[in-house]
């Protein structure tokens, strides 16, 4: 089973999470961004909570850019991505809480 952990490898949450997981692969959202079709995909499965409105890259936006749709703000700045999004074939899970180290370990 390939589960692969969407974030960036600067991120560490994402690297604590790539090393608890063995076998994981990390996909950098910065470096290879993902579709619209996925961000659709995860917005339904997560709602407002795929949007990472407490980062650095959020606060540095303006009031009247934080207006536009989540997908199109998640499209043109993927580091707004509440991170990692954990997917499998069985599970998709967000954030590295008790929660998802349940699920996944």
């Amino acid at each position: 089973m390939t589960i692969t952990i969407y974030g960036i490898k600067a991120c560490d949450t994402c690297r604590k999470t790539l090393k608890e997981i063995e076998g994981a692969v990390l996909h950098d959202v910065r470096d290879t961004p993902l579709s619209r079709a996925q961000l659709e995909i995860f917005y339904v499965l997560f709602g407002e909570k795929l949007l990472n409105t407490r980062s650095s890259t959020w606060r540095g936006l303006s009031e009247q850019d934080r207006q536009f749709p989540p997908i199109q703000l998640l499209l043109e700045h993927p580091t707004l991505m509440k991170r990692p999004v954990i997917v499998s074939e069985a599970q998709t899970t967000i954030g590295w809480d008790a929660a998802a180290k349940a699920v996944w370990l």
